[in-house]
């Protein structure tokens, strides 16, 4: 499967670098083009907001003139925006890029998502979506702090320049292999929210809300945490530890969620995610922070793929649409979460006491996810799995 899948898991690579790697070489970038942090932060925002708009919007149509075209189109101009980013010689065109590269990341996510569902047997889904998380997930612990360390060392524009390398290998690789690509069913047809008018996908959807305000949102005080508590020497490990828990997190979901399907992980890993927030709230020592910080990665990246199995098993045709749907309300969540978490410090609140503010969203989340559970046994498939919809390589 892995062999097949690869493409789009590197895609999804440069999709988890790029979307965090910016916040990590701020001050580098507004020093460049002579203004202040805050109006570069705002292209984080740019981002956000132009992938939360296009991957619903647009992916349906672009699919209607085939996968690989609408995959090639989306990284195409992804890499556009990321290169122009990287020789952006003011704030105007700096922020136009991050638009553009935003609209070209929210319609891959959704239809690299898609693909990998309609690539595999039914019962392979769950580990094919997975693997696509694994690629975010990687891209943002692995990506991330080497870009950083690039930016360090030769400048942000060359961090810029290594997001781009990696989106060019993942063309190449998917124009190579575009004949095998299974086509999706297009949705332009209808109305961009016709997927969010079922009620179990809307609930779905604002889980996924809620875990990015938590999970992702709080990602982004881990240090001020740490350094709150007495724990600033280990402030490095943390990140490492919530890393690696994401990358075995997203790496592990698939096999137990293709045999047992989403019910018991539903309830399992916002459960889980709660246990990390209320480690983080209580104790001070290193030990339980590292651990806390490892569940905390796992059951955030292990969820993405678990809800969008859930939401997705039973109407396969509406995966891309839901996909794009759910994405981008986790993307959104993580930028509300990061506000929020800034408000609360601005209004007087201790760093340390932040995930212990994360415990509501999660809490919620955890409601929305156990609703949407399916009732009873109906856990393992009991049908003959589908044939696939695209010939192995």
């Amino acid at each position: 499967m892995t062999r097949r899948l690869w493409p789009l898991v590197v895609a999804a690579v440069s999709l988890g670098v790029d979307a965090y790697v910016l916040a990590g070489v701020l001050p580098r970038i507004a020093e460049d083009l002579g203004t202040g942090v805050a109006a570069v932060g705002l292209g984080v925002t740019a981002f956000t907001a132009a992938y939360a708009v296009a991957g619903p919007a647009l992916s349906g149509r672009l699919t209607r003139a085939g996968t690989a075209r609408a995959l090639l189109v989306a990284l195409g101009l992804f890499n556009l925006g990321n290169l122009v980013t990287a020789v952006a010689a003011g704030l105007p065109l700096f922020l136009a890029s991050r638009v553009v590269a935003g609209v070209g990341a929210g319609v891959l996510t959704a239809v690299a998502t898609a693909t990998a569902a309609a690539m595999v047997e039914q019962h392979e889904r769950g580990r094919a979506m997975s693997l696509v998380t694994f690629g975010l997930s990687t891209g943002t612990v692995a990506g991330v702090p080497l870009g950083m360390l690039v930016g360090e060392r030769f400048g942000w524009r060359w961090t810029m320049a290594l997001v781009v390398a990696v989106g060019v290998v993942s063309m190449a690789a998917l124009a190579t292999r575009r004949n095998t690509l299974p086509p999706l069913p297009s949705t332009a047809a209808a109305s961009p929210l016709a997927a969010v008018r079922d009620a179990r996908t809307l609930v779905g959807v604002a889980a996924a809300f809620l875990l990015g305000v938590a999970s992702l949102g709080l990602y982004t005080y881990v240090l001020p945490m740490a350094q709150d508590r007495g724990l600033g020497g280990f402030g490095f490990a943390l990140v490492w530890a919530w890393g690696v828990g994401g990358v075995a997190g997203s790496a592990a979901v698939g096999r137990p969620l293709d045999r047992h399907r989403p019910r018991p992980l539903l309830v399992g890993l916002p459960a889980l995610l709660l246990v990390g927030f209320a480690l983080l709230a209580l104790t001070t020592s290193p030990a339980t922070w590292l651990v806390a910080a490892a569940l905390w990665g796992a059951a955030g990246w292990a969820s993405v793929p678990t809800l969008q199995q859930a939401l997705t098993q039973h109407a396969p045709e509406r995966a891309m649409s839901v996909v794009a749907f759910q994405m981008a309300a986790m993307y959104l969540g993580s930028a509300v979460g990061a506000a929020a978490g800034g408000a609360l410090l601005a209004a007087g609140a201790r760093a340390g006491t932040l995930a212990g503010w994360a415990l509501a969203p999660a809490g919620l989340a955890l409601v929305l996810t156990a609703a949407i559970a399916p009732p009873g046994r109906g856990n393992r498939p009991t049908t003959t799995p589908e044939p696939a919809t695209a010939t192995s390589t």
